[in-house]
């Protein structure tokens, strides 16, 4: 049985009265995917409480406001992100811009990178690269239950589109900015394609922003395809103020002996959903799934990972963790599945949370769904206080209790920080953890941009 919001229809009504606005500015394979995606919407509506994948999440907060509706740039909002400049000089990586989900250059749409990788606006790729665009777009971005990611494919005009050719490995990361800016509450929706062909590497950093204090509501979804044989990274840094709302689909389709990895980071957001989904499509293929957030005031963090174990001897590992302060809740929904002929799977899934208070809540949620008898699978999940022996033993050594509430608090954290094999960005990520642990609202660079 479908739940959906009793707010749905209004926006089901914004693709009907904008459906020529929005069609105009995509080709026409990609619109042969809107009438489907707003049908399978109208059916499925927002999700609300009464949805099991959202049963601890509640949408109709931020969707019940009367917002903007982003559906076409404005070249005078591109100022901000030809403006925007990351200061972690260490951090070399080719950098591109999303401002309020559409790509800002108007001269150059799409750039070849030295290694022969191709990145810039999904809405010119669609025209550039069309026959990619065919093969690999809509083909993975799909849900049963949850209308959002129909919601995206029937509005979504623009986004990021990353093509990392056969035997290519991009030595420095892709940085993606997704920058909201606004003078009003503004509702805005992007779409990003991702494709590793095999043989390849690439690893890809997004990075979250808010640029003006206004109500936003972000609905993103991304799809990621893993050649036989490739090696992919995604972190997603998520820094955005309490009126902000981050709504983020992110589908991993991975072939034969693929690796691929996901690390959500969460420092700041007053609404945060992160859905990651991994299909293991091939024998021998590998993936692992990370995240960290850090929540406080009464902001609400939920991350919901899927795995599928398609076919035999692949690997997963998930671990995620959290620290929750003040009235703020969290919520970790993990899932993996083992099919009848996935023989040899090796699974396992780990959650553990850290309650500052007694007004905070974590609800947790593992599950294990296994057909396949020749399997190793396990998972677990804690919620809890600092461990008060290890707190009076850092105190016995003259240590002051704040600082070594915040030494216990950081080593927690750090197990999952050490998964980013970039140095410089885990080094900053390090620093950046320390000052949100200090209750210390910080911006993920300092920039030309002066933040509200």
């Amino acid at each position: 049985m479908n739940y959906k919001s009793e707010f749905s229809e209004r926006y089901s009504d914004l693709y009907t009265e904008n459906k020529q606005l929005i069609q105009s500015s995509s080709t026409e394979y990609i619109n042969s995917f809107r009438e489907e995606a707003i049908e399978r919407y109208r059916i499925l509506g927002i999700p609300s409480r009464k949805s099991e994948m959202y049963r601890y999440t509640n949408l109709d907060i931020f969707f019940r406001h009367d917002f903007k509706n982003y559906l076409a740039p404005d070249d005078e909002d591109f100022i901000k992100a030809e403006e925007f400049r990351c200061d972690v000089a260490s951090l070399d990586t080719h950098g591109l811009v999303l401002m309020n989900g559409f790509y800002p250059d108007l001269k150059n749409k799409l750039r070849q990178l030295p290694e022969g990788v191709w990145v810039g606006s999904l809405r010119e790729a669609s025209v550039r690269f069309s026959d990619r665009i065919r093969e690999h777009y809509g083909k993975y971005a799909k849900s049963e239950s949850d209308g959002l990611v129909h919601l995206n494919t029937a509005m979504a005009s623009d986004g990021i589109f990353v093509y990392v050719p056969e035997g290519t490995r991009l030595t420095k990361p892709v940085q993606i900015v997704n920058l909201v800016y606004s003078d009003e509450d503004i509702f805005n929706q992007h779409r990003n394609l991702i494709i590793v062909e095999k043989n390849s590497e690439i690893a890809i950093i997004i990075c979250d922003h808010t640029l003006s204090p206004r109500k936003f509501l972000t609905n993103a979804v991304t799809e990621v395809y893993v050649g036989e044989n490739s090696h992919f990274d995604i972190i997603r840094v998520q820094n955005e103020h309490n009126n902000a709302s981050k709504i983020s689909h992110t589908f991993i389709h991975q072939e034969k002996n693929s690796q691929a990895s996901s690390n959500n980071l969460t420092l700041h957001g007053g609404l945060v959903r992160n859905s990651t989904y991994h299909f293991l499509g091939g024998e021998g293929a590998e993936s692992n799934s990370y995240g960290l957030y850090l929540a406080d005031k009464f902001q609400h963090v939920d991350n919901y990972i899927n795995v599928e174990h398609a076919f035999p001897h692949c690997t997963s590992n998930q671990l995620f963790k959290g620290v929750l302060d003040d009235m703020a809740t969290g919520a970790f929904n993990g899932r993996i599945y083992v099919a009848k002929d996935a023989q040899g799977t090796l699974a396992y899934q780990r959650n553990n949370n850290i309650l500052l208070t007694d007004d905070a809540k974590m609800y947790t949620k593992p599950q294990l769904e296994i057909y396949a008898d020749d399997v190793k699978c396990s998972h677990g999940a804690t919620v809890g206080q600092i461990d008060n022996d290890a707190l009076f033993y850092l105190r016995s050594r003259g240590i002051e209790k704040r600082e070594a509430m915040l030494m216990l608090m950081f080593a927690f954290t750090h197990e999952v920080i050490q998964k980013i094999r970039i140095d410089p960005l885990r080094e900053r990520m390090d620093n950046l953890v320390m000052q949100r642990l200090k209750g210390e609202l910080s911006r993920c660079a300092s920039c030309m941009v002066q933040c509200g």
